[in-house]
């Protein structure tokens, strides 16, 4: 199969154990410049995915943000998919007694109601700075601009995270996504969108290319559908299990440089 397009995840899947990108990696994607096009897609916000694309010379391309719930092209939003302001007050509500972080994401504005632990470490992880205002205050702010979250993420022990899982999949089974990237983080997303929704939106919209002829690259819960169902699903070796059984191949783990020596295998550039 001739492939035209590779979409890739990035925690876990592209970066090395700096959770940078190596050099390998930098310089196998540059070579497909011009010729396939690298998408990054990701649960990531915009802003925490726009300096790898600056790294790896690909700012012109599309990315696909929250899951897919947001996918931008040429700077511009195309797609736009919100959990409800009724959903993240209920949520609030219900943390009040559990006390778990809750980040709150819109585009490009990420909302933390304090820079404890788990905002310090995802700020490390994602190059992005946080803005600092209570939950409610978020919501108040919201109302009034009539917006709502692209990805709300619970951070805190595991007992406090299964009660919040346990109640939104009781309550919103139909509404939400939820994946538990580990067992002190769950991402929440509008159920109506996946990674693969958002590629099968963008081949149709913008590229005119098959979903037979595209690959995908990922790790972890939130990949499986995109692996299963895409031309050639790739897992990295440090895959979860679901992935690696999802995926077509194989490669090396995101630390050995696995999406780098996958591309140099399928296009040998």
């Amino acid at each position: 199969m001739d492939y035209k397009i590779v979409f890739s995840d990035i925690d876990g899947t592209l970066l090395n154990e700096q959770r940078e990108l190596s050099e390998t990696t930098i310089l196998e994607i540059k070579k497909l410049k011009d010729k396939v096009p690298f998408i990054l897609i990701s649960a990531r916000m915009p802003a925490a995915m726009k300096h790898l694309q600056k790294e790896l010379e690909i700012e012109e391309l599309p990315i696909i943000s929250y899951n897919g719930g947001l996918v931008i092209v040429d700077n511009k939003v195309v797609s736009s998919t919100e959990i409800s302001l009724e959903i993240i007050e209920d949520l609030s509500a219900l943390n009040a007694e559990i006390n778990c972080h809750l980040s709150l994401y819109h585009k490009d504005d990420w909302y933390v109601p304090k820079m404890d632990q788990w905002a310090l470490r995802e700020e490390n992880n994602t190059k992005v700075t946080p803005q600092v205002k209570s939950n409610s205050e978020v919501i108040q702010k919201w109302r009034s601009e009539s917006k709502g979250a692209h990805k709300i993420m619970a951070m805190g022990e595991e007992t406090h995270i299964d009660k919040i899982q346990d109640y939104l999949i009781r309550k919103y089974p139909e509404e939400l996504h939820l994946y538990r990237s580990k067992d002190t983080y769950l991402e929440i997303a509008n159920k109506k969108i996946s990674k693969f929704t958002a590629i099968k939106f963008l081949l149709k919209q913008h590229y005119r290319i098959s979903i037979e002829e595209a690959i995908a690259i990922g790790d972890n819960y939130n990949d499986v559908e995109m692996l299963r169902n895409i031309g050639y699903g790739i897992a990295v070796g440090n895959a979860r299990r679901e992935a690696r059984e999802a995926s077509n191949f194989i490669a090396e783990k995101s630390i050995e440089d696995g999406v780098a020596k996958s591309l140099m295998k399928i296009f040998g550039f």
